[in-house]
């Protein structure tokens, strides 16, 4: 006789592993913290099998459990997806989606698609400009719903990775070594004052490669191996990579994505909010160099 998973232990799993714990999970499920454990308990008990590698101060995967969370998120967002496409009432309208240059790829194509196969209806549209010009569109209405790179989210944000900065060269190139280092950034780049402060602290002495208010204008530069530039984990500027310096430049630590949305109880907003939620998962793939610097 056929047994059902139970969707709601399947889900507190889910949270469990994405956050590390069952404290951090209950929060985010806004559950208690034995309302998740006993799910967990009920879930490994129908299964038998242990899910959890209880062993070490932090809570880990088995391997049971990493094969689980596979069908589980597939199970989850076809749930999540079947519950939206009953529920939702159609929706005719525009979406403004708002995102920096240098996080576009490679997941923002994957989020306009989606939505627009889930919401036929609806007409998204990217708008892409700096972080800091998007926070003042935001703030006046002229876009439903951002992604910024900062430290840390503003009020209104949420954060929803974090990505190591890197210092970016180009293929085979030494640029790096130069003395001073040239530097090639936008004016209006969010990590410019971030970098200008690395080399700083460092003692590097550094100079300026382009003045520009236009990211092509610098990846031009830097792919010619005319200068350096920064940026996030993720998609790069064609010719470039990042640079095995060995710590012969400071290290840069890392930089958040955030998502602000104009409308979070609109039920299409926080649908497609959930869809560049989902997108920017930690664990989801992410077709990037395994490099950090």
């Amino acid at each position: 006789m056929p047994r059902n998973l139970d969707l709601t232990a399947l889900r507190s799993f889910v949270a469990v592993a994405d956050s590390g714990g069952v404290t951090r999970a209950a929060g985010v499920l806004n559950l208690t913290q034995s309302a998740v454990s006993m799910q967990l308990k009920r879930l490994e008990e129908g299964l038998d099998i242990s899910l959890l590698d209880r062993s070490a101060r932090t809570i880990g995967l088995t391997a049971e459990g990493e094969q689980l969370l596979s069908y589980a998120r597939r199970m989850l967002d076809l749930n999540d997806e079947v519950y939206g496409k009953l529920t939702t009432q159609d929706f005719e309208g525009e979406i403004r989606l708002g995102a920096p240059h240098d996080i576009i790829y490679p997941r923002v194509p994957a989020i306009l698609k989606r939505v627009a196969k889930e919401f036929p209806r609806v007409r998204i549209r990217l708008v892409s400009a700096a972080t800091l010009k998007l926070r003042e569109m935001f703030a006046r209405g002229e876009v439903d719903m951002i992604l910024t790179t900062e430290e840390q989210p503003g009020e209104g944000g949420e954060g929803l990775i974090s990505l190591p900065l890197l210092w970016i060269g180009a293929i085979g190139g030494t640029a790096w070594r130069d003395r001073p280092v040239r530097v090639a950034s936008c004016k209006n780049c969010i990590f410019r004052p971030i970098t200008f402060r690395a080399l700083d602290d460092a003692n590097i002495p550094w100079e300026m490669a382009v003045e520009s208010e236009l990211d092509n204008a610098v990846e031009a530069v830097v792919s010619a191996d005319l200068g350096i530039h920064v940026a996030m984990l993720g998609d790069l500027p064609p010719l470039t990579e990042p640079i095995q310096h060995g710590g012969a430049l400071p290290n840069l630590g890392e930089m958040q994505i955030n998502l602000y949305v104009q409308r979070p109880d609109a039920p299409v907003d926080a649908a497609i909010a959930d869809i560049v939620r989902q997108a920017h998962r930690p664990s989801a793939p992410v077709l990037a160099p395994a490099l950090t610097a």
